[in-house]
């Protein structure tokens, strides 16, 4: 038998929601006494002469600077000048004079001496290690070129005679003045080929910061050449010249000689080890080759210990000339060198 009773259904939404906020669904009517229900709080008034608070004011846009125009940098000048002109140049303490006559015994140039065979060849050498390092239109400059080592693979071969005569040669330069250091601490021989009293020198300085720098060079008779000797042998020379110490020294003897050239006689490459040193302080490398005497192996093995320099090249030096071939002495006199 079915029970035929009414179900009870629960109240809907609708309804529902009438029952909370009053009002009748079917009449769409308030179902609550509003005359009971509490007075609605006053508004605040503004009191007289109270002003309203300022809206945010819109500021206005804030004119257009024009871009400034795009202006090149002006060149700037060479580092190395920066650095020369920053401190006054180093005062040689020494006086020295050249023998000219033990020059001209050595078959070697001589300063103020007609030009001879000798002396056009170095004429022709100086000319393209300038062009290293001032630079021309179709040729890079070198860093650091104007730093100029002289070696040779072995002893004998030549690497004093090239460094002594590179530098009397370009010490004639009306832009340029010249140092040259001995560099061969083991076996020194450049003051003896110049003809000048030995001294402290290079490795002095190196091994006492304190020493005055002028004591250690040599002012020759001529005017754009100085001297600084190997000064006295030292038991660490290789960890010395490695040092930073040398590259601060040779910053001291550049500064105020913008146009200065420095030229180092190396020691024999293959025969001591402050030869590799010496070329990762330099731009570039001239290594001797003495002609039927360099052996080509013991040449490959001497240029691959110096690496450190950047551009080396070969000077071939006492050639035979051959009778076609092109011999300078023949018209200034007899020569030597190539």
């Amino acid at each position: 038998m079915n029970d035929q009773r009414p179900v009870k259904r629960p109240p809907s939404l609708l309804e529902r929601a009438a029952d909370m906020f009053g009002l009748d669904p079917a009449k769409n009517a308030a179902t609550i006494d509003v005359s009971k229900l509490p007075p609605e709080p006053e508004k605040k008034t503004k009191k007289a002469g109270a002003k309203d608070a300022p809206a945010a004011e819109l500021l206005p846009p804030e004119p257009l600077v024009e871009a400034a125009p795009v202006v090149e940098p002006a060149p700037q000048p060479s580092p190395r000048k920066d650095v020369a002109k920053a401190a006054p140049a180093i005062v040689p303490g020494r006086q020295g004079t050249i023998d000219r006559d033990g020059l001209a015994a050595r078959g070697m140039v001589v300063p103020g001496a007609p030009v001879t065979g000798i002396a056009e060849e170095y004429r022709i050498v100086k000319r393209e290690i300038i062009r290293n390092f001032a630079g021309t239109a179709n040729r890079p400059v070198v860093p650091r070129g104007h730093r100029v080592l002289i070696a040779s693979a072995n002893p004998g071969e030549g690497k004093t005679f090239t460094a002594v005569n590179l530098a009397l040669s370009l010490a004639v330069e009306a832009d340029y003045d010249v140092l040259l250091i001995d560099a061969d601490i083991a076996k020194p021989s450049v003051l003896e080929t110049l003809g000048l009293e030995n001294g402290p020198g290079l490795m002095d300085a190196l091994a006492d910061p304190h020493l005055p720098l002028g004591d250690c060079l040599i002012q020759t008779d001529i005017a754009g050449l100085k001297v600084m000797p190997a000064g006295t042998q030292h038991m660490h020379d290789t960890e010395l010249l490695a040092s930073a110490r040398t590259e601060a020294l040779l910053a001291q003897l550049e500064a105020g000689a913008p146009g200065r050239i420095v030229i180092f006689d190396s020691p024999p490459v293959l025969a001591a080890s402050p030869a590799a040193v010496l070329a990762g302080h330099v731009g570039q490398l001239i290594m001797v080759v003495r002609a039927d005497q360099t052996m080509e192996s013991a040449l490959r093995d001497a240029i691959g210990l110096m690496g450190a320099c950047p551009h080396i090249q070969l000077l071939l030096n006492g050639v035979k000339f051959s009778p076609g071939g092109r011999r300078f002495g023949t018209y200034y006199g007899q020569g030597g060198a190539s």
